[in-house]
């Protein structure tokens, strides 16, 4: 689908303002205007974020009840359970606390959910299978727990305490111990763009606090928990939740300590991964360490990519990275065969194309991948997309959404057509009976259909401003740098210019081109490389380009550094 070129239009007293009193780029003001950064205080805040003020996390709900119940359970030697996800979020969330436990001494173990044999979240069987038989008398869960209201009370009545620590949309609290969630309702913090390893990182530096004030770490080291900043980056991240306030911070300085000292098992996966250039970003994290260790869960089992990140062995960490790259590559092949055959029956049947939310289903599909197929389904047709497959006697699906369009609230709606559900706005897991699959279907269309507007449907392509080639300097590519970490509602600056030449152009590998760019009128003549991804190698690129889309970056090779852009859309030049 063409995408619209949405071209913001800051104010321009706004942008003069603030690059007088910052001293920076024109175009750096204007992309912090975008943003909502507007005055000098918040711009500052921004640009030089400090951990000192993350010390929001403390005013979580409940978070001073959940802590006083672990220091209760490390001091009396209780058995401690982590109950976690197998995704990213949870691998990472079950990784620190299990860590920072092991650390304060505590008896603590971990269980991670095999994705398909056990699937999502904390259930009653859990209980009697895993807590029960290990003698736990306290369960934390990380990621999850905030639906799992059978499981909670039948661990009361084994006289198991429960601590959930969650990110996920709740309605009716779960009779825990403690219900650490910044989306319920009492909760006043302000923090609901946390993700699962953010609240349980709120957590650990509550615990902390009250075993200092009792002097527990008197006689042994005090965990260092911005070393743990790492793997809460990497899980904010992978779980695309907004990287702005505490995220943003968190994620910078993680991002920090892995360029500094990464940990046995990042460093393994990183050399899995081949990246070689100088310094990890925060795409690094999301398209090429993140899917590795989800990986793990899809294809085989989640504790695996635990067990990675936590080792402190070096051949262990380089043999269980190599086993999570070979999931990695299986998982690339299985999600390829189902996209095929998607796009095969769309293209059979282009009327349902002309529906608001795309619903299939399959007994064949792999349920460890439909989420992803999703993501991209969606990302293409620009509509929600809930994919089936057949599991033990019933469908299990995973939902993936767009901007704008809130995919819980939607899924809740038709959920008298459901066995069960769970997630939030943009992602979530589904069971339904096979007599249900119709039924939903019908009513989320019709429920989409009705409560979002149509230009929500459109795929757009939103734009920081017009940027002439003349205006282009290394202080502006520093300075663009510096507002990284990119991610959800902090996006990578985008511009246009007009008017380009193509000077150079030549395939790379197999669907990616290296060009060289100007701009015939501009009064410094200057030339850039550029490199547009996954193009089609058999597309004519033409000479006069009436206007091209790019982010503007540093490109390192051979110890250099050069200035870069990277092509995101080209129009070409009119004819009248």
């Amino acid at each position: 689908m063409e995408k619209v070129w949405n071209i913001a239009e800051p104010d321009e007293k706004l942008v003069r303002r603030l690059y007088r009193r910052l001293g920076c780029h024109p175009v750096t003001a204007a992309v912090l205007v975008n943003r909502g950064i507007e005055s000098e205080q918040a711009a500052s805040g921004y640009l030089s974020p400090s951990l000192r003020d993350i010390e929001t996390l403390f005013c979580l709900k409940d978070l001073e009840k959940a802590s006083r119940r672990i220091a209760e359970g490390i001091e009396n030697q209780e058995k401690i359970l982590i109950f976690g996800d197998y995704d990213v979020d949870g691998i990472t969330a079950t990784a620190i606390v299990y860590q920072f436990l092991e650390h304060a001494g505590a008896d603590v173990s971990y269980h991670i959910p095999h994705r398909i044999e056990e699937g999502y979240g904390l259930k009653p069987e859990h209980i009697s299978d895993t807590a029960q038989a290990d003698n736990a008398g306290l369960i934390i869960t990380v990621d999850c727990g905030s639906a799992s209201h059978a499981a909670v009370e039948q661990a009361g009545r084994a006289g198991i305490d429960v601590i959930i620590t969650d990110h996920h949309d709740i309605d009716k609290l779960p009779p825990a111990c403690a219900v650490v969630n910044p989306k319920r309702d009492d909760c006043t913090s302000g923090l609901r763009h946390l993700a699962g390893v953010g609240v349980a990182f709120a957590l650990l530096m509550q615990l902390r606090k009250d075993l200092r004030e009792k002097g527990f770490f008197e006689n042994g080291k005090e965990p260092n928990l911005k070393d743990a900043c790492d793997l809460v980056a990497l899980g904010t991240v992978a779980d695309v939740v907004p990287l702005i306030g505490e995220n943003r911070v968190i994620t910078r300085t993680g991002i920090e300590i892995m360029n500094n000292a990464l940990r046995p098992g990042l460093q393994a996966l990183v050399r899995a991964c081949g990246i070689q250039k100088p310094m990890l970003e925060a795409e690094d994290l999301a398209f090429r360490l993140a899917p590795r260790l989800n990986a793990a869960g899809r294809m085989e089992h989640a504790g695996l990519a635990v067990r990675l990140l936590t080792t402190d062995d070096y051949d262990e960490a380089g043999s269980l990275a190599g086993h999570v790259n070979s999931l990695n590559s299986q998982r690339q092949n299985v999600e390829a065969r189902i996209l095929r055959r998607i796009e095969m029956y769309l293209e059979q049947s282009p009327e349902i194309l002309k529906k608001k939310a795309l619903v299939l289903a399959d007994e064949q599909w792999h349920q460890g991948v439909l989420g992803i197929v999703a993501s991209r389904l969606a990302e293409k047709y620009c509509r929600p997309v809930v994919l089936f497959c057949a599991n033990s006697g019933a469908w299990s699906g995973s939902a993936r959404s767009l901007p704008g369009i809130d995919l819980y609230e939607s899924i809740s709606a038709c959920s008298v057509h459901l066995e069960s559900f769970g997630g939030h706005a943009m992602a979530a897991g589904l069971r339904a009976g096979t007599s249900q699959i119709d039924s939903f279907r019908n009513a989320f269309e019709s429920c989409i259909s009705k409560s979002y507007v149509d230009s929500l449907f459109v795929p757009c392509l939103e734009i920081d401003c017009i940027l002439s080639f003349d205006m282009i300097s290394e202080n502006l590519a520093d300075e663009l740098a510096g507002l990284e970490p990119f991610g959800e509602k902090n996006p990578e600056p985008v511009f246009a210019a007009q008017d380009v030449e193509v000077v150079f152009s030549k395939i790379m590998g197999e669907r990616h081109m290296r060009l060289m760019l100007r701009q015939p009128g501009s009064k410094k003549n200057r030339s850039f490389p550029a490199v547009r991804f996954n193009i089609d190698p058999q597309q004519p690129v033409p000479r006069s380009l009436g206007r091209v889309a790019f982010r503007l970056r540093w490109n390192y090779y051979n110890g250099k550094r050069d200035i870069q852009l990277v092509v995101e859309e080209i129009e070409e030049k009119s004819e009248t």
